[in-house]
């Protein structure tokens, strides 16, 4: 049930959109579990992606990207919230998966948030962890219709890479 290596291990192009309908599941230290259906992700896809925190090269902050798919890649934005991406590709190839809505809680701070985050979940491998995984929605009847549109809040990467419509979003057809 839950997602298995390989499905981190390709192109984040080709995951995230495949991350739409598919359970974020958060377990507690009181062991409750918060369950979220992934409405909304954005890509980000390696050095040459002006938008992507690993355009300026491997920092301790994009460490986590250079490594295998799988891993949780948190980062703190206006001093407040934690945001949650997931690495994708193969190591040496920094790419992520930024979850930027569900079904249940829109916008990535409010996500952040209601998971709990903060700095101990950087590095954790959603493989194995005990805190932080997402599954198959065995309740999906099939594949959900997506959208796509340009990434938010990256005017600064440039008209180029701003405009990529690389924003995948569960559409309702209309």
């Amino acid at each position: 049930m839950r997602l298995p290596r390989d499905f981190f291990s390709r192109d984040v192009l080709e995951v995230a959109p495949e991350l739409i309908g598919k359970i974020l599941v958060r377990r507690f230290d009181d062991g409750s579990e918060l369950r979220l259906t992934i409405n909304e992700v954005e890509a980000y896809r390696g050095e040459e992606d002006l938008g992507c925190h690993a355009s300026k090269g491997r920092t301790p902050r994009t460490e986590v990207m250079y490594h295998q798919g799988g891993l949780v890649y948190v980062y703190l934005i206006y001093g407040m919230y934690w945001l949650l991406n997931f690495t994708t590709g193969t190591e040496g190839h920094p790419q992520a998966v930024l979850i930027r809505g569900t079904t249940e809680i829109q916008g990535p701070g409010r996500i952040g948030r209601a998971l709990n985050l903060d700095k101990s979940f950087y590095g954790e491998d959603s493989i194995s962890s005990k805190r932080l995984w997402v599954e198959n929605n065995k309740n999906l009847p099939g594949k959900p219709k997506i959208i796509t549109s340009p990434r938010i809040g990256i005017d600064y990467a440039g008209e180029n890479w701003a405009g990529k419509h690389w924003r995948f979003i569960e559409g309702n057809g209309s």
